[in-house]
């Protein structure tokens, strides 16, 4: 079952955009603080959607929608039909059917071959884009890494004031510890 089968050329390039944007809002959604990960997440749900849809334009190279129903299809003259040496003409018409056949799936890759080759360029695309994007990202995971690692720091450093005050309040007391 073909769920695209109705989708043309244009609505097929605005899923890809749909998508990503889905993607995108779905992960700014999960985690809000972070909108460098959501435009990952969108660029490359954006290349890989697009490689996918370049994918399905070559894999249904006979539909129309492609454009290979602007060409005219060739058909081959049936050669059985003459009289007295139809019958052994049959192996040419079947040889012609299939010359043709290979002809009009050719013409067919030649119409669908450009609206492929522009979701693989959009996809292209994306992955230069994802190169600065991943970068963003990245560095933002750093800083938010020295972050807490700044913050750990500091809570060690808490913990051990801490601790160096209750043994001064140990000794002050006079309590001896069991351990």
């Amino acid at each position: 079952m073909d769920i695209l089968a109705g989708v043309n050329r244009e609505w097929l390039a605005a899923l890809t955009w749909l998508a990503a944007l889905c993607a995108g809002v779905a992960v700014l959604l999960w985690r809000r603080r972070r909108p460098d990960l959501a435009a990952l997440a969108a660029v490359v749900v954006f290349a890989a959607v697009n490689v996918g849809a370049g994918i399905y334009v070559l894999d249904h190279l006979a539909d129309g929608r492609w454009g290979g129903d602007a060409h005219s299809r060739l058909d081959p003259p049936s050669l059985s039909g003459a009289p007295v040496v139809g019958q052994f003409l049959q192996p040419l018409d079947a040889a012609m059917a299939d010359l043709a056949g290979r002809a009009n799936d050719f013409i067919d890759f030649q119409a669908a071959l450009p609206v492929a080759l522009g979701f693989f360029a959009a996809a292209g695309w994306a992955l230069a884009v994802l190169v600065p994007v991943g970068l963003w990202a990245a560095a933002v995971q750093a800083r938010e890494g020295r972050r807490r690692k700044a913050e750990a720091a500091a809570v060690q450093h808490e913990v051990e004031k801490l601790r160096a005050e209750l043994d001064a309040v140990k000794r002050h007391v006079g309590y001896r510890d069991i351990f």
